[in-house]
């Protein structure tokens, strides 16, 4: 009841909240946020971003081979897990598994955990297994859920430090030692999230998501280190003390984004979570519209779930280094919903006659204005590609494509914001959050760039 109250009131807020606005501010006022709010972030963004790249980045050294790069040592040689949970990955699970087992850091074992796959995943998993001594896998009846996947294999792992990736992930060979350095070096830090790079470019959509995780979420990530919250770590490759996950009762199965209930959960613990950039992982993304959409739909309910949970706590000053994140992520959605409601004021005024102060004449932006925004997105892109460069050959190339980015993936994310909000709060609450074999993409890289 409490839950269903809470979420009632939180939908009332959010579309309320634009409402009020355009009755005690103008249509341009209201128009005016919806253009200049991407301002501020970007903004936010280039110079968190350049703070990070300035403070750390610019010392270290990078190359082709681990001889070349500056790969750190881990004291005492301590022994990683490396968890890999696994649902229908027939296709693309031995590339995974024999990038987990390649790592130039030896001291390692591999735990693949087969969800209740329908496909050949199982008998994948153990032809592997029967081959490569540090690899273990465990079988799970009926499909549980990736958190359930990652809690079975966190409570099977023989090492107190946790890399886990996504079962169609391939890992840098040396990205352990970049993840698990940070635990080993400061007791308060709970996780270490890496950097994912894009695999599938073979369309449009893939091309310009290659830009957004360098461009957008990079430079994100990087900032919200910068003032010592992340909003999630990246589900396909981060790095967990055991303890850290282990004090918070690992991750919550009721979640759709379990990623971003453990960030949450370990920082209201009061662990750190650390953004390592030179921990690479090539990941598979969707490349049509559809896969897109339902992806982008479930990070936006995962991120309506963790405001409605977290809220309540939130309040007490114990938690208000999470202050900063609520009010990033509640300003986002309300941009959403100020947007939605420029759009219905501009076309109702196509039919009646509105008040002088609601009329919206236009959602084209005046000249200067799209002068700005579009020399802001030059300019970010620009940063990116010099913080970037070095993660990856010829990644100025895929920039190319990112001039669509205001226009599939602002749109994109404008709708799955509206559509989430009230999904979550007045959906029945979930006991068990399942999963489904996503879209990976049409013609993934044979092999990591």
């Amino acid at each position: 009841m409490k839950y269903r109250l809470l979420s009632w009131f939180l939908m009332l807020a959010v579309i309320a909240l634009p409402l009020a606005l355009a009755v005690m501010l103008t249509g341009q006022a209201i128009l005016a946020f919806v253009f200049f709010y991407p301002l501020l972030m970007s903004g936010l963004w280039m110079i968190g971003g350049l703070s990070f790249y300035l403070h750390y980045e610019r010392h270290w050294k990078w190359g082709e081979t681990s001889a070349e790069r500056d790969v750190p040592d881990l004291a005492g040689l301590p022994l990683v897990s490396i968890i890999v949970p696994c649902f229908n990955e027939a296709r693309n699970g031995e590339a995974t598994i024999l990038a987990a087992l390649g790592q130039h850091y030896a001291n390692i074992e591999v735990i693949a955990v087969n969800d209740g796959s329908s496909d050949t995943t199982g008998a994948l998993l153990e032809r592997l297994a029967a081959q490569h001594p540090r690899l273990r896998v465990l079988h799970l009846a009926q499909n549980q859920g990736k958190a359930m996947a990652l809690r079975m294999g966190a409570l099977a792992a023989r090492s107190d430090y946790l890399v886990c990736i996504d079962g169609d992930a391939m890992l840098d060979p040396d990205a352990v030692p970049f993840l698990v350095r940070p635990l080993l070096d400061h007791p308060r830090v709970g996780a270490v999230t890496g950097n994912p790079r894009v695999r599938t470019r073979s369309t449009l959509t893939g091309a310009v998501q290659v830009g957004e995780f360098s461009s957008i979420i990079g430079l994100i990530k990087r900032t919200q280190r910068i003032y010592g919250q992340v909003f999630t770590v990246s589900g396909v490759i981060t790095a967990f003390r055991r303890q850290a996950v282990a004090r918070v009762d690992y991750w919550s199965l009721d979640m759709v984004t379990e990623d971003i209930d453990i960030s949450w959960k370990l920082q209201r613990d009061h662990w750190s979570i650390f953004y390592e950039p030179r921990a690479l992982c090539w990941i598979l993304m969707p490349e049509t519209l559809r896969g897109l959409w339902q992806q982008r739909l479930r990070w936006a309910q995962g991120g309506a779930e963790i405001l409605i949970k977290n809220l309540g706590t939130l309040r007490h000053w114990k938690n208000r280094r999470l202050w900063m994140l609520l009010l990033e992520f509640t300003l986002s959605a309300l941009w959403a919903y100020s947007f939605a409601l420029s759009i219905v004021l501009h076309v109702l005024g196509w039919f009646m006659e509105l008040p002088v102060h609601l009329r919206v004449e236009t959602l084209v932006p005046p000249a200067f204005t799209g002068l700005v925004l579009a020399g802001f997105c030059l300019v970010q892109f620009l940063i990116s590609i010099l913080i970037e460069r070095r993660y990856e050959k010829g990644f100025a190339r895929s920039l190319v494509w990112i001039v669509w980015y205001p226009l599939v993936f602002w749109m994109l994310n404008l709708f799955t914001t509206l559509v989430s909000f009230p999904q979550v709060m007045l959906g029945k609450k979930r006991k068990r959050a399942r999963w489904v074999s996503p879209d990976r993409g049409i013609k993934p890289l044979d092999t990591m760039p």
